[in-house]
């Protein structure tokens, strides 16, 4: 599976479009009001990341343990030091609402945070590479 983000961002727009292979969306993301670029940073975008994952993988996790999930709520943050610095002290937390008990809830967290994949490939140290401006 391959993913991909496009931001076209200039003085007549600001577009946002998502890919997973063949699939494309486009996001309602708004420009800066002060100008160009996006509306929202690439921090937030970097800790919806997280929240994103985490959620969805509960509930994929939860249908493959059989824990009946009627709500999830993921907050994830992060401070950011300064320009060009890394992220420090990134953490989350969830809630689910489930007539599960509280053992089966716990393992289910478990589980879930041992294989949300934008944790695992943070967790990794991944190299991000630049290559170059698109044709």
């Amino acid at each position: 599976m391959e993913i991909s983000a496009i931001v076209k961002s200039s003085g007549a727009g600001h577009v946002v479009s998502v890919r997973t292979d063949s699939a494309t969306q486009t996001l309602a993301i708004p420009g800066k009001d002060s100008g160009p670029g996006s509306g929202v940073n690439g921090g937030e975008f970097l800790l919806l990341a997280l929240a994103t994952c985490y959620c969805n993988d509960l509930y994929r996790e939860a249908s493959r343990l059989g824990i009946p999930l009627s709500g999830v709520e993921v907050e994830a943050t992060a401070d950011f030091p300064g320009v060009g610095l890394a992220a420090t002290n990134i953490r989350y937390r969830a809630n689910v609402s489930s007539s599960a008990g509280p053992p089966a809830i716990a393992d289910l967290l478990r589980q879930t945070d041992a294989v949300a994949e934008v944790h695992n490939t943070l967790r990794s140290g991944v190299p991000v590479v630049f290559i170059g401006d698109l044709p």
